[in-house]
């Protein structure tokens, strides 16, 4: 078995306590086999205490049969005092009736000596994901007490000033220290790398940040991307090439546009969480990771699930925490900031003198649904820049595409209480409306996200200020 050597796993020591010096050994050397290389020993009961108070202790390895403190005594005083801190016992056959008295008491489990390390490795697995979900859980519960970010300044590339993405960074930094895997979701251009690089950059993790799109690898271009091969794997394979899992050692694998991912693939994805291992094309002895691993998606995952398209139990090990990107549709407060951003941001690329703009343009913006989300706003925003000669910043190229996307297909209306609903005018044939009053709604709908600007929401109904203006007349 291939082990991790540069990094420790798990971040936090498991504690081995056992009054048999030989025994801690053969523990310690079972575990580092498999890759977990971070580890105390301890063969005096009476010091359990003092580890338990000067470290921060992922899971405990206890004997029950020990000198000076027995074993149910060390778990009554884990578990009144550092609840959190799965403990595994170790006893002897004869002991069974003990150890099943000390799961009722709290202990997570218990393991027979001889110890098979086929029995002990799984349950130590599962101890380090309940430790971590239950640290992560904690940090939650702080955090959301608090409106406050511990860290802001990694968000500063992130313009926003919405509530919702303030919630969205609070949950990235209460997540970020854990292993399990993260899934974002959200709409193309809304930001989902960010994020995924913010949750990086708060983990502490020492290694790599290292990305790759999976969208359109086979099962054979996928396994010697992430996991890389052995010398003769395959005709030109003349040396060996660690995989991007190997880079991300220590620290974060982001796996972008995972919806996309080939059923072949999902299982050898599914085995890499599941085990922390993984096989390099060509070669039959497993390698150890400790990176996490980071996913994104454009889709609906649960669909993809439903149909059949994508492994249920690889959906709901991806989603251990989620984390939706909101539209920019849904965060039209963003839109003077992202603006002002971008526009700065051109005039700099495209060396040019920082032009101001009309302010009938922000309200223009805030009326379009942006199905590109802020992508496509920085897109709009920068083409506007790069083509002005004057001061002031023209609308022309804004209006442009926006009136080149006014299809209703594109371009979902809000659902608001009303005797006129324009979504289901489409549908409800038998409660067709009158010319008069589908006008009288489209005018009050495009004042609305006009903010009652005239002139921006002739723009979106097509017709000039004036032609608007008599219309509001006649329906006085």
């Amino acid at each position: 078995m291939g082990k991790i050597s540069a990094t420790l796993y798990p971040p936090h020591p498991i504690l081995l306590v056992d009054d048999e010096p030989h025994a801690l050994a053969s523990f310690d050397i079972a575990l580092r086999s498999q890759g977990i290389n971070n580890t105390i020993r301890c063969n005096d009961s009476r010091e359990v205490a003092g580890y338990l108070k000067n470290n921060d202790i992922e899971v405990v390895l206890l004997d029950l049969m020990m000198p000076h403190v027995s074993g149910q005594e060390i778990l009554a005083d884990i578990m009144h005092n550092y609840p959190d801190i799965p403990t595994i016992i170790v006893t002897g056959v004869n002991e069974v009736e003990s150890a099943v008295e000390s799961i009722r008491n709290g202990a997570f489990d218990y393991v027979l000596k001889p110890v098979e390390i086929e029995r002990l490795l799984p349950s130590i697995k599962r101890a380090l994901e309940i430790r971590s979900l239950r640290r992560e859980n904690s940090q939650l519960n702080r955090r959301f007490f608090s409106d406050a970010l511990t860290h802001p300044e990694v968000f500063k590339n992130i313009i926003t000033c919405n509530e919702k993405m303030n919630t969205l960074f609070r949950y990235c930094e209460a997540i970020a220290e854990g292993q399990q895997p993260v899934l974002i979701s959200g709409e193309t251009g809304v930001g989902k790398e960010s994020i995924s690089q913010a949750v990086h950059d708060l983990s502490g993790k020492t290694g790599q940040y290292v990305t790759v799109n999976v969208a359109g690898l086979d099962s054979q271009v996928f396994t010697d991307t992430l996991f890389g091969h052995s010398k003769g794997a395959f005709t030109g394979a003349d040396r060996p090439r660690p995989g991007l899992v190997e880079k991300a050692a220590g620290g974060s694998l982001f796996l972008d546009e995972i919806g996309d991912l080939d059923e072949v693939s999902q299982v050898k994805l599914l085995r890499f969480l599941e085990e922390r291992e993984y096989y390099p094309l060509g070669s039959d002895l497993a390698k150890k990771s400790d990176a996490r691993v980071i996913v994104a998606t454009h889709c609906n995952l649960e669909d993809l699930r439903d149909k059949g398209k994508f492994r249920p139990d690889l959906y709901y090990r991806l989603r251990t925490h989620c984390i939706r990107i909101p539209p920019l549709r849904e965060r039209k407060d963003d839109i003077p900031l992202l603006l002002d951003h971008f526009t700065e941001q051109a005039a700099k690329e495209f060396n040019k003198k920082k032009p101001t703009y009309p302010k009938e343009l922000v309200n223009l913006l805030k009326g379009y649904h942006f199905p590109g989300n802020v992508r496509e706003l920085k897109a709009m925003v920068y083409d506007a820049v790069s083509n002005h000669q004057s001061k002031m910043l023209s609308m022309d190229l804004f209006k442009k595409t926006i009136i080149q996307d006014r299809s209703p297909q594109s371009a979902p209306l809000p659902k608001e209480n009303g005797p006129l609903q324009l979504q289901s005018w489409a549908t409800q044939l038998e409660a067709l409306p009158t010319l008069k009053d589908a006008t009288q709604t489209l005018i009050e709908e495009a004042l609305k996200r006009s903010e009652n600007n005239q002139r921006t929401a002739a723009m979106m109904l097509g017709i000039s200020p004036q032609a608007l203006s008599q219309r509001l007349k006649r329906q006085n």
